[in-house]
């Protein structure tokens, strides 16, 4: 590969988000001002959205509010995959990942022992700046780590099937162990609407509006039960579509993980602490799209 395309360029830049650095700063302190002090804090994972800022931007803060950055040295960030269909996991080709603020170098050491399971293949230069879902948490990343030394592990999550997010959720389980590991799992809630080929409504739930955050809470819920068979079993009963839904039960998997092998106790808590939609849907030729963020603890 040349040495130029080593480095993932900032796409969405300047559409999805702003490609000035002083307004890009100025908007993420003002997001986590507002948030006030930390409530679940320090995080070992977060749950944010990836839409375009103005419509997620206030809603991710809450999650990154959580991060404390004196700890962490490694951020892994679970993306889904929009544009590609791929059945496992995949690693960019590129050694820095850019943004308005400065560059996230790529931990090289951690992607080779990820390629050495034999369970993760490499996406093209082209399919990583195609794909927002990683590249939108990115300058939050940047903002929060600003004068730290930092490194990043992105992976695009395919369409796992159950037994592949167990086995996923074996491998990053070590990882997420580590207090110096943060991860950051990427994901928007609730597409309803036609253009998105869902329209779940449940009248007894007042307004459609309201019942999408009725079906989105019950997802909730059972994700800060941290239980993977009951995530599954969640979305195959309302087909809720949680884009991040995979990058979601890996994490649940990880969790359950260790769980079962940790001896000394752990502490392990979810908690969503932010919830929010794109508009009110009040009939049925209305869209939006949820979005919610949560911090995971283990003391």
């Amino acid at each position: 590969m040349s040495a130029e395309r080593s480095v993932r360029r900032a796409t969405h830049s300047g559409s999805w988000y702003t490609d000035s650095a002083r307004e890009l700063r100025y908007q993420l302190d003002n997001w986590l001002g507002a948030v006030g002090s930390a409530s679940h804090s320090p995080a070992r994972a977060i749950i944010a959205p990836h839409a375009g800022y103005q419509y997620c931007g206030a809603c991710a803060a809450f999650a990154y509010r959580q991060v404390d950055p004196s700890i962490v040295k490694r951020v892994f960030i679970l993306g889904p995959s929009h544009h590609v269909r791929i059945g496992g996991c995949a690693l960019s080709p590129a050694k820095v990942y850019r943004t308005p603020l400065y560059d996230l170098p790529i931990d090289s050491q951690i992607y080779e022992d990820l390629y050495s399971t034999g369970h993760f293949e490499e996406m093209s230069i082209l399919t990583d700046e195609d794909e927002h879902s990683i590249e939108m948490h990115l300058p939050y990343i940047a903002k929060i780590m600003e004068n730290r030394q930092v490194t990043i592990v992105p992976v695009l999550v395919g369409s796992l099937t159950t037994e592949k997010e167990a086995l996923y959720g074996t491998i990053f389980s070590k990882y997420l162990a580590d207090p110096n590991n943060l991860f950051v799992i990427s994901s928007d809630f609730c597409h309803w609407g036609a253009r998105f080929h869902y329209q779940y409504y449940d009248k007894s739930w007042g307004d459609i509006y309201k019942s999408i955050q009725k079906l989105d809470e019950m997802g909730m819920n059972i994700i800060e039960s941290l239980s993977p068979t009951g995530f599954t079993s969640y979305l195959r009963k309302f087909g809720n579509t949680i884009c991040g839904r995979h990058p979601i039960g890996v994490l649940l998997n990880a969790v359950h993980i260790l769980q079962q092998t940790t001896s000394n106790g752990h502490k392990i808590s979810l908690k969503f602490l932010r919830y929010a939609q794109s508009s009110q849907c009040l009939n049925m030729h209305d869209s939006s799209v949820s979005y919610a963020a949560a911090s995971l603890q283990i003391e």
